[in-house]
């Protein structure tokens, strides 16, 4: 492998775990209560769980895409809010946490050893990969955001909290 591929990869990589650059997903969403997953906030219009399904969801999009597939876009923005407000069980949380990291997985995935600069259609598997890490550093800044509003913040692993 070239070193400019690998250098992409590698910031591919950083930008998808918000390693080096922000509190990563993983830590994000780590010992929240199911429960507390589920709770709106006064102002803000999404409860964690809410936030977690959208990124889920558009991961899920994007891994289509890159594999060559035609995946349609909803017709309105609501269509890319998949689920409920809140869990009705631990086990229906621990679920979206699970396929949220099963789809960043499925990213980080795909971008090792792809020709990142090809394109599919108008835009290059790079700007396609760096498009949803934005979509998912915005959204997890809400999650960590919300958290903090919610008194249960920092994670357990302490995030970064100076």
């Amino acid at each position: 492998m070239n070193d400019d591929r690998r250098m992409l990869e590698v910031a591919i990589d950083r930008v998808l775990t918000g390693r080096d650059i922000h509190v990563g997903p993983v830590t994000a969403l780590e010992g929240l209560d199911w429960e507390v997953a589920g709770r709106q906030t006064a102002g803000f219009p999404h409860s964690i769980l809410q936030l977690v399904n959208h990124m889920t969801y558009w991961q899920h999009w994007v891994v289509k895409w890159l594999d060559g597939q035609e995946p349609p876009i909803p017709e309105h923005a609501s269509g890319g809010w998949p689920g409920s407000v809140s869990p009705a069980t631990e086990a229906e949380w621990e679920a979206a946490v699970a396929g949220f990291l099963r789809e960043l997985d499925a990213l980080n995935r795909r971008s090792r050893g792809a020709d990142l600069l090809s394109q599919l259609g108008e835009k290059s598997r790079l700007e396609v990969l760096q498009a949803i890490a934005a979509h998912n550093s915005y959204h997890l800044g809400q999650v960590v955001a919300l958290r903090q509003m919610l008194g249960v913040w920092p994670a357990p692993s302490g995030g970064l909290t100076w």
